[in-house]
């Protein structure tokens, strides 16, 4: 595979992808980067599909383009402009609502928000790199409005906890969780998934110590990217993944774009059924 995406750069975009075909190239390079399987019968051939960039088995003729099967799968709209909206949201230093990029790209807003929800799943932590060392463990909650008419909606109040590691005088990585209520079985839940055994230290915060306090200054960033950007959170889950996975990554902001384009390529499909009714770990 050519060398990856790496720049924050519109112009070093806009000539990397700047046609539909270079999008497809750089898909299906993704996607079968370690070699082609089949699918259907685990067939190592292939042949030239219908498409430039489609690949047919040799052997039981399954034809597979290179969205089929990833969190692409049966796009509606433009692979560019499905590029362009994993651009603006894994570069965008707050983040990017989904009626922005509907202007931007001249889209329907719903099909900005249920492309960017499928991105924000692909945001999920895979759990396999777990907070270490010095960790403090928060809970707070956040309103919200929740809609109830078709012109109506209700204050809501949402529980949140988070885990923040802590490395010399700053911050190094976070992870948070929407819980359904406190309970001790939901933070531990959320410890055995998001804190290493090897964890020296683990401390839960109790008391607001001030606004220099490091706790307090990213939980206060995480309400204000929310109030500021999103003011209807419904899937909150999903946004508290985009806030981390991008906070997590602050040290390799120039290789973000490509990171969530090979996480949405390894994810299996989601339809706008599987986003709404989807149940994160609780």
């Amino acid at each position: 595979m050519e060398t990856k995406f790496k720049s924050l750069s519109v112009f070093a975009f806009q000539t990397k992808f700047p046609s539909e075909q270079s999008c497809y190239k750089y898909l299906s390079e993704l996607k079968w980067s370690a070699g082609y399987q089949c699918p259907k019968c685990d067939n190592l051939k292939y042949c030239k599909g219908i498409n430039e960039f489609d690949r047919q088995c040799t052997k039981c003729s399954h034809l597979e383009s290179p969205t089929a099967g990833t969190l692409f799968h049966k796009m509606k709209f433009s692979i560019l402009k499905a590029f362009w909206i994993i651009y603006y949201i894994s570069t965008n230093k707050k983040g990017i609502a989904s009626t922005e990029l509907s202007r931007k790209l001249q889209l329907r807003q719903k099909t900005c928000w249920l492309f960017k929800q499928k991105a924000m799943q692909a945001m999920e932590s895979s759990d396999r790199h777990p907070l270490e060392g010095n960790v403090e463990i928060c809970k707070f909650t956040i309103g919200s409005k929740k809609r109830i008419g078709k012109n109506k909606a209700k204050e809501t109040s949402r529980l949140i906890v988070i885990g923040i590691e802590k490395k010399a005088k700053g911050v190094s990585r976070i992870y948070a969780r929407e819980i359904p209520r406190i309970s001790n079985s939901a933070i531990k839940n959320f410890e055995e998934d998001k804190i290493s055994n090897d964890c020296f230290s683990i401390r839960m915060k109790t008391n607001n110590n001030g606004k220099f306090d490091l706790v307090t200054r990213v939980v206060d960033g995480l309400k204000s990217w929310l109030k500021g950007i999103h003011h209807h959170v419904s899937l909150l889950q999903n946004y508290l993944n985009e806030y981390c996975y991008r906070y997590n990554r602050h040290l390799m902001k120039e290789e973000i774009f490509d990171d969530l384009l090979v996480r949405m390529v390894k994810h299996e499909p989601r339809t706008y059924s599987d986003i709404v009714n989807y149940v994160p770990n609780s």
